[in-house]
């Protein structure tokens, strides 16, 4: 590692955010990761790993300590609602087809575990528990750090990774930006065993229907667990003032009423009584204010129907992880933060918009457009094979070609 005396302060201990901090690391970059919860928890729910994010931690030597904790599906499956039928399907495992393909694994995690494996690669010294960010004053050539519990701090560069209700990015912009979709979730995880109408448990699989759609996959190591997102449309306004909020335990299961066992069996036996509103954030100008920048669901927060949040959030992070390693105290980081932008926001847009699109194409009912739905679910590969062939360290190349 080289010596610099560049202090990088890092808003979010997320995905997103301790994965900048180790990318930065790499580079001989200390940064100090700040985090508003007193501990390092993240409650039920999994993600997915695709090979634009994984062949990144392969250069930071954790694919195999992922793998041990993750499940590779043997196929991407899409089923009709009702009777389960099988309506196009693409190995993954099956075959070392993804791999083959796209040069990286595709891993089903829980957060949890990979949170677990990025906290203890980074360590504890320069992580700081309890720190709920309340204001950036900007100085001449740093920016102080004000938190709730009193602390202040000082830096010369503030990445903002926290979260699509982002402190840092309402800084940046002067406004929220957070939009509500008009959409919202249903959520758990469930022993596999529990689930005896479940056809190929170890797949990834949507279950497709009019105003709703199910996606689950397995996780953990021998894949004894199934993670599912349940998406249904509505409430048309979202009055809470979180992103969660209760609902009778009856709803979930009713909102599902006469689709395939498989997937009623699902909700009823997660016995979860929330709802989960998925917000978006607009399309930003700018990412970045003076010495401050902001990365993944801060800057692009989008709905999971790619399932690339957090792999566009890791995406970031590499990215300017390596713009910023020639930075030095006092530098004009107009530059650094111009090209970060235009490198991520093209390409972040274009997921954006495939993944609101998508949500469209999982709810339509029965007729001539869902038909012409199941046949681009069937080209999944060639339509969408750009999102996960994405390598950040080509795109950082001078000649690289468009983002997309």
């Amino acid at each position: 590692m080289r010596d610099t005396d560049l202090r990088v302060a890092i808003v979010g201990a997320g995905i997103g955010g301790l994965s900048l901090a180790l990318a930065l690391r790499e580079r001989g970059v200390r940064a100090e990761v700040f985090e508003q919860a007193p501990e390092l928890t993240e409650i039920g729910a999994a993600i997915a790993l695709s090979a634009n994010a994984t062949r990144e931690y392969a250069r930071l030597g954790l694919v195999d300590e992922l793998a041990a904790a993750s499940t590779i599906p043997t196929e991407l499956i899409y089923r009709h609602w009702q009777d389960g039928s099988r309506i196009a399907a693409h190995p993954v495992r099956k075959d070392d087809a993804y791999v083959s393909r796209f040069g990286a694994p595709y891993f089903d995690i829980h957060r949890a575990d990979l949170q677990k494996t990025l906290s203890g690669a980074f360590g504890v010294e320069h992580l700081h528990l309890g720190c709920r960010l309340t204001d950036l004053v900007p100085e001449r050539d740093s920016v102080v750090l004000e938190f709730a519990n009193g602390r202040i701090e000082r830096a010369d560069v503030v990445v903002g990774a926290d979260g699509v209700r982002s402190t840092v990015r309402r800084w940046v912009t002067g406004a929220d930006d957070a939009v509500y979709s008009g959409t919202s979730a249903f959520r758990g995880i469930v022993l596999t065993e529990s689930l005896p109408s479940l056809p190929d448990p170890h797949t990834i699989q949507f279950w497709m229907g009019p105003d709703a759609h199910l996606l689950h996959y397995a996780i953990g190591g021998a894949g004894e667990l199934v993670n599912f997102f349940a998406v249904v449309e509505g409430p048309s306004i979202w009055l809470h003032d979180g992103t969660v909020a209760e609902v009778h335990e009856d709803v979930p299961v009713a909102s599902f009423r006469g689709w395939h066992p498989a997937v009623t069996e699902m909700v009823r036996a997660a016995e979860s009584p929330l709802r989960w509103g998925l917000f978006t954030v607009r399309p930003l100008l700018r990412w970045y204010r003076g010495r401050v920048v902001i990365l993944g669901d801060a800057a692009h927060g989008m709905l999971p129907h790619q399932g690339q949040g957090a792999n566009a959030s890791i995406e970031d992070a590499f990215a300017l992880a390596a713009l910023l390693d020639d930075a030095r105290p006092g530098d004009d980081l107009e530059p650094v933060f111009s090209r970060f932008q235009t490198l991520r926001r093209a390409r972040t847009r274009a997921i954006q918009r495939s993944s609101w699109v998508t949500n469209s194409l999982l709810h339509l009912p029965e007729g001539p457009a869902a038909r012409m739905r199941n046949a681009k679910m069937a080209r999944f590969p060639e339509d969408f094979g750009w999102i996960h062939e994405y390598d950040v360290q080509q795109a950082l190349q001078p000649s690289a070609p468009g983002t997309r």
